[in-house]
């Protein structure tokens, strides 16, 4: 298992943005989906990582460097394809996006998640995030959850 920095726009990672979103659509309505955009995800202030198994691209992660509720970092497109699931692979790209944002001196991570996603809810429970109100530009949705938790920097 291997855990880098790569570029969203790159094919494997687009095939696995495009896997993501029909998930999250099938899941809950357009306004209740959060999902960045390749374009977005290109900015400077984003990491991006992707786990590979070989050389299979399984899994991906991102995190955007906030400031505009605080400086925190905020977790997007965690997804690991279903026949990779169970692998640690999920905990594999937590790890290196908390180990960026501590190395980045930020003090916070923050997520926003869906009601329907208990998969994902575990994950960062285990990691010890906790439910918060919305932060951000986030409204109270009622498909939506929002999570935090401070990290040592």
């Amino acid at each position: 298992m291997k855990v880098c920095r790569i570029s969203p726009a790159e094919p494997a990672a687009q095939a696995l943005i495009a896997e993501l979103d029909r998930t999250m659509e099938a899941l809950y309505p357009a306004e209740s989906n959060h999902l960045e955009s390749i374009a977005a995800l290109l900015a400077p202030n984003v990491c991006f990582l992707g786990c590979y198994l070989g050389k299979t691209l399984a899994g991906c992660g991102a995190v955007k460097i906030m400031e505009d509720d605080g400086r925190y970092g905020e977790i997007k497109r965690m997804f690991v394809t279903p026949e990779h699931r169970g692998k640690g692979i999920s905990a594999a790209l937590m790890q290196q996006i908390e180990a960026h944002l501590q190395e980045n001196g930020i003090p916070l991570s923050r997520l926003e998640t869906g009601i329907h996603s208990s998969e994902a809810r575990g994950l960062y429970e285990k990691f010890g995030y906790r439910y918060r109100e919305p932060f951000g530009g986030y409204k109270v949705d009622p498909l939506s959850v929002f999570m935090e938790k401070p990290l040592s920097t």
